[in-house]
């Protein structure tokens, strides 16, 4: 009799009903772009997605799925198994489960709902994954910062234009005008916008905040811009051809600045300095966010919470970035350990209403000695 073991039968996989633009996850599977949700799974290494015609040609031609279906073929059998004409996509996955002899399916923990409640109706199980849903993509391989490099590229230009509008801008009773016309937020936006399209990027909200704008750190900013005051500009655009985003933040000054806001900016940037010497492979994003929050409040900046919100510092220190603009890892009180070849944005920000907002960021990879630069772009914040 023969010792060797039976292969393990192979019950369980990774689905996904999703559109690329929504999902990561869907994207990072297929490396393939569809607007509209579709099904795909991963069983073992073994990736395959479902197509109806509109898109079913070229997935054969343009994405990494190791198999092809058709959704109009797939569906005309669940016509012909169910015995009805309402036939929709649990009751295509169903008859895919059977066929593939799958009984569980993995999924992310915001798969639709109520495809999800008809499959758990049709007897197969499902079980949400809380967190990154393929763990895999915390590590980012060397084409995938390239193409993280690329979009930070795209924010420099954008941080360019920004610079430039403020370089050549006069002051009128404290406003910016330019052109003739107030330098208002939505005007550096587009400015900003532009440039990265012609670059090949999306930047969509775009952050121009300035002022007590700047103290709420996802404002994007609105209306008159004005001398003297702090103004934080984060730019994070997604580049068109991979999918992948850049992330980059900061803070500029037309003017003349204060005692404190010299200050103010000077801790922001020695923290941020801190935290990218501290990072590298095995140390924890929590140990990283402790010691810029320790560096604050060594400089007498304190973090208090009230009925008005929030001063101080009061965010993560950063978080992983790819295929979203936020995910794992993350610097912040909760951070785990950082691996190799991770990728994290390094975005420490002081917001005090009255003094101004400051946020100044950049984006790593994490090494075994330290970290890579992703992104590169002067630190000049004072124009006069």
């Amino acid at each position: 009799m023969s010792s060797r073991k039976s292969p393990k039968k192979i019950t369980s996989a990774s689905l996904l009903y999703a559109d690329t633009l929504t999902s990561p996850d869907q994207l990072y599977l297929g490396r393939f772009f569809v607007p509209d949700p579709f099904i795909s799974f991963l069983l073992k290494k073994k990736k395959v997605g479902v197509f109806n015609a509109l898109e079913f040609s070229r997935a054969l031609k343009e994405s990494l799925f190791d198999e092809v279906l058709s959704l109009e073929e797939w569906t005309e059998k669940a016509h012909t198994y169910f015995g009805r004409e309402n036939i929709g996509i649990p009751e295509v996955i169903y008859l895919l489960a059977r066929s593939y002899k799958l009984k569980t399916f993995r999924i992310p923990f915001d798969f639709p709902t109520g495809v999800a409640f008809e499959l758990l109706e049709l007897g197969l199980k499902v079980n949400p994954v809380e967190g990154h849903f393929f763990p895999e993509r915390e590590v980012k391989t060397e084409e995938e910062a390239r193409f993280i490099i690329h979009g930070n590229r795209c924010s420099a230009l954008g941080f360019k234009v920004a610079e430039e509008l403020l370089s050549s801008a006069k002051v009128k009773r404290g406003k910016l005008y330019h052109g003739g016309r107030v330098l208002t937020s939505q005007r550096v936006q587009q400015k900003i916008e532009v440039a990265c399209l012609k670059a090949g990027a999306i930047s969509a909200d775009t952050i121009v905040a300035g002022g007590d704008q700047a103290c709420d750190p996802h404002c994007r900013g609105s209306g008159p811009l004005f001398a003297n005051q702090l103004i934080i500009v984060d730019i994070f655009p997604r580049v068109t051809q991979t999918g992948y985003f850049g992330d980059m933040t900061r803070t500029f000054l037309k003017g003349k600045a204060s005692e404190a806001q010299t200050k103010l900016v000077r801790t922001v940037r020695a923290a941020q300095k801190i935290a990218i010497q501290t990072i590298k492979a095995g140390i924890s994003g929590q140990t990283v966010h402790s010691r810029v929050v320790d560096h604050f409040t060594s400089e007498g900046y304190q973090t208090q919470r009230g009925e008005g919100g929030a001063i101080g510092f009061f965010h993560g220190t950063g978080h992983g970035l790819g295929l979203a603009v936020h995910e794992a890892p993350r610097l912040s009180v909760k951070g785990g350990r950082l691996r190799k070849g991770a990728v994290v944005t390094v975005e420490p920000g002081l917001y005090y209403p009255g003094l101004g907002g400051c946020r100044i960021e950049d984006v790593v990879q994490v090494t075994n000695e330290g970290v890579r630069m992703l992104s590169h772009y002067p630190y000049r914040w004072q124009i006069t």
